[in-house]
């Protein structure tokens, strides 16, 4: 009777055990090493913002945690940016920033871009500057594309002219005769606030 006992107990004992009592239950969460994937380490990430931007007001980065779950950090920033630079998110930022200075630089040279009988036209930073004598009767913009309309008095027979700067905010510049004006367009690269103001030996266009 009492090794009948034993028989019964050894089989119970011997369904309930696990084939490798060194792995988990099914029912139990565990992260193995073997399943972790291996990701590329940051180098450099960059984001182009659209040409109406102005301040940046703060940066959200969401990851993941050793643990599998995702959260979120912001930082505030408040700060006035160049639509023309890329953000960009490094752990590695020396190269990166000098490159970055060497595209503003490039970008902001100060150039003349196009001439004609009666002006000459500089670019500079955000800033068109028209070297004329000529009178401007009126300034305005368009869009699609954005451009800045100048008309300057004058009676002349000027033929048609296009300039299409490199590497410039200001894109292209058409110039074409009317009856007692020239008309200046002035194409942009993006959308800006523009003022026109009078200078001693011209005018200045200023974009914002």
């Amino acid at each position: 009777m009492f090794s009948k006992i034993l028989l019964v107990a050894f089989v119970c004992m011997t369904l309930s055990a696990r084939e490798n009592p060194f792995m988990p239950a099914k029912s139990e969460n565990f992260i193995s090493s073997n399943q972790m994937v291996v990701q590329k380490p940051l180098r450099r990430a960059t984001m182009k913002l659209p040409s109406d931007a102005r301040v940046l007001q703060s940066v959200t980065v969401k990851y993941k945690k050793l643990d599998g779950s995702v959260a979120t950090q912001t930082i505030e920033l408040q700060n006035s940016i160049d639509w023309h630079l890329p953000l960009f998110i490094s752990q590695s930022y020396l190269k990166e920033e000098s490159s970055l200075v060497e595209e503003e630089q490039k970008l902001y040279k100060k150039r003349k871009i196009a001439q004609i009988r009666y002006a000459t036209f500089y670019s500079y930073n955000k800033t068109l500057k028209v070297v004329t004598k000529d009178k401007l009767l009126r300034s305005f913009t368009l869009v699609n594309p954005h451009r800045v309309v100048l008309d300057f008095s004058r009676v002349s027979h000027l033929k048609s002219y296009t300039a299409t700067p490199k590497e410039s905010i200001f894109t292209k510049i058409r110039i074409g005769n009317h009856k007692d004006y020239y008309r200046v367009v002035v194409e942009l690269d993006g959308y800006y606030k523009v003022k026109t103001e009078k200078i001693d030996d011209g005018y200045i266009v200023k974009l914002r």
